[in-house]
């Protein structure tokens, strides 16, 4: 259960974060929208942990013009190499929803792969490049990305991307 007892460490703070995304619900955006609110208001103001979490709240709640600007706040406010990971292909998929696809494939084209999101960065960059209609680099990307899990025929699948031809 959130306990809402005043300011918090970071280390509690992240422990009730974690209580929240556990028990969040999209059936009562209002509600959950209003906790996280809370949590956030235990930080000090522009605390860029704080703001990702809020962003990612909106994202949840199918809100993306809010999570975009609390993205990028989080993330010139600086956060941890997991966070800033998670931020910049979450920042990705909001842009790519509002219709931003030009701003989505630069955040994600400039994100190195990372096993913290794994094949995110390529899944929503694929995403982004077929909006754009450039249907033959979002395959070529989302067949490398798979290849390294097909042990038997990776090696192939990496040829046949490799010679697909672009729209």
């Amino acid at each position: 259960m959130l306990r809402h007892d005043g300011f918090m460490g970071v280390d509690r703070w992240e422990r009730e974060v974690t209580e929240f995304w556990a028990m969040a619900e999209r059936d009562d955006p209002g509600a959950t929208l209003t906790m996280m609110e809370m949590l956030v208001a235990r930080r000090p103001e522009g605390d860029p942990i704080a703001l990702y979490e809020l962003a990612s709240v909106h994202d949840f709640l199918d809100r993306p013009s809010d999570a975009v600007p609390l993205y990028r706040q989080a993330l010139t406010g600086g956060l941890d190499v997991e966070r800033e990971q998670r931020a910049s292909v979450q920042l990705a998929s909001s842009l790519r929803v509002l219709g931003r696809t030009d701003e989505a494939v630069g955040v994600l084209t400039r994100l190195e792969p990372s096993p913290v999101v794994g094949g995110a960065r390529d899944a929503f960059l694929a995403l982004a490049l077929h909006d754009q209609g450039r249907g033959g680099e979002a395959l070529r990307v989302a067949l490398h990305a798979l290849a390294p899990t097909l042990p038997e025929y990776g090696a192939a699948i990496e040829r046949y991307a490799d010679a697909l031809v672009d729209d």
